[in-house]
């Protein structure tokens, strides 16, 4: 299982993201029939078995949340300051007055809370504003520990040639990842998975993932072929159909 690459959209890309659709809501019943139809084709001039999945989200990303209820927190605690602070002038003018803040303990505490829950919640409701706080890195971790996840739970690995091959998108991060088991990763170079990450990446590009889809599994039948025929007695061991995560 060693064949394996992962590419993702540009950031500007994301404003999707904004309120985002589960995986499933991205494509109706006609597309996912023509996504079944490609990797039928795909796979009539090859012994490799194809799999696509897409996936709503990769990861959890709770410490985003958590950060962005912090700041809800300091602004909550900011904006009680400034309404219940009080300034009283002292004898002998302005120049000495004293800030006095009309704010208990417990009452601090609460806002912080308040504030903190608030903010998590949102960030939770509305995932963009989870995004500044998600280190690039993280967001590839999450999509290739998700992808590999994907590769045993779809049983990729289970084919009797050892030619399964995962197609891997994530919307949420707009990150792609194919993964081969170990007798195609022998025959095929990174090179020719970055043609077909890009294929399914252009298709988040153009907020059209079904094109991406059926465009990446093409060239991947194209390039399996080349290296793995099909048999003449072949047999689907996987079925064809997008797998979705919401």
């Amino acid at each position: 299982m060693a064949a394996d690459s992962q590419a993702e959209a540009e950031p500007q890309d994301r404003g999707e993201n904004n309120h985002m659709k589960l995986a499933s809501e991205h494509f109706s019943e006609e597309d996912l029939k023509l996504i079944s139809e490609a990797v039928k084709k795909a796979e009539s001039k090859t012994s490799g078995e194809i799999v696509p999945v897409v996936a709503t989200v990769s990861g959890r990303y709770d410490r985003a949340e958590d950060f962005f209820g912090l700041v809800i927190a300091v602004a909550a605690l900011s904006l009680a300051w400034l309404i219940f602070q009080d300034v009283t002038p002292a004898k002998g003018g302005w120049s000495s007055g004293l800030a006095v803040i009309h704010l208990s303990l417990p009452a601090v505490l609460v806002i912080i809370a308040l504030g903190f829950a608030l903010g998590s919640a949102t960030a939770t409701l509305f995932p963009f504003l989870r995004l500044p706080f998600i280190r690039k890195q993280e967001m590839r971790e999450e999509v290739e520990r998700a992808a590999l996840e994907a590769f045993q739970r779809f049983r990729v690995r289970a084919t009797a040639g050892s030619t399964g091959i995962l197609i891997y998108v994530s919307l949420y991060e707009r990150m792609a990842r194919v993964i081969g088991d170990d007798a195609i990763s022998a025959k095929l170079s990174q090179n020719a998975w970055n043609e077909v990450l890009q294929l399914a990446i252009a298709g988040m590009k153009d907020n059209n993932p079904k094109d991406g889809f059926v465009n990446a599994i093409e060239k991947c039948g194209d390039l399996l072929a080349e290296s793995f025929p099909i048999d003449p007695d072949d047999n689907n061991e996987i079925t064809n159909e997008l797998r979705i995560i919401d």
